[in-house]
């Protein structure tokens, strides 16, 4: 069978973004030497032309310069097509990356989820009110025994408020 039909050729995987990039940057960087020998041919036409005298001589150099100018719109707009293709190529890539990132980032938050769900099926509410007043009561009891312990032994607790001013009176007169 497989001699009448042929055998299934095996695919090759289709190349990454980045290979592509890298061909067409390479391509690009090919056209760009392309475009410096240009320049400097066109350079050397320029100084010919303006060493010879005019007539057919002069003539013949620039219709060179023009083949040469038409060479170098041509090589400059193959250019200029790689790199709009490059810049296909990372907008892709980009967004290849940026959809990766959201894929992972939904991933973590799946697990976090799942995570805090867990964790709050051993967190009850009730436990926590029942905590909460549990630590209100110890608070008080606490104040009550700073109080306790806070109290003067030897100042009665019934002092007269005008006897203290009194007494405030006389110490700033004699200050005075």
């Amino acid at each position: 069978m497989k001699r009448v039909f042929g055998a299934k050729k095996d695919k090759e995987p289709p190349p990454s973004i980045q290979d592509a990039s890298d061909r067409i940057n390479k391509r690009g960087d090919n056209v760009d030497e392309k475009l410096k020998k240009l320049d400097a041919e066109l350079t050397r036409y320029k100084e010919q032309i303006k060493k010879t005298r005019p007539g057919p001589a002069q003539e013949a150099i620039k219709a060179r310069a023009m083949r040469i100018l038409k060479q170098k719109r041509m090589y400059e707009g193959q250019r200029d097509m790689l790199y709009n293709q490059t810049f296909n190529l990372d907008q892709v890539s980009f967004a290849a990356e940026g959809l990766k990132d959201a894929q992972q980032t939904m991933s973590v938050l799946k697990s976090a989820n799942k995570e805090l769900k867990g964790m709050m099926k051993t967190v009850k509410i009730q436990d926590i009110d029942n905590l909460q007043d549990e630590m209100m009561d110890l608070m008080d009891v606490s104040n009550e025994i700073q109080e306790t312990l806070g109290r003067s032994y030897n100042v009665p607790d019934d002092i007269d408020e005008e006897e203290l001013m009194g007494g405030w009176n006389d110490t700033e007169e004699k200050q005075d």
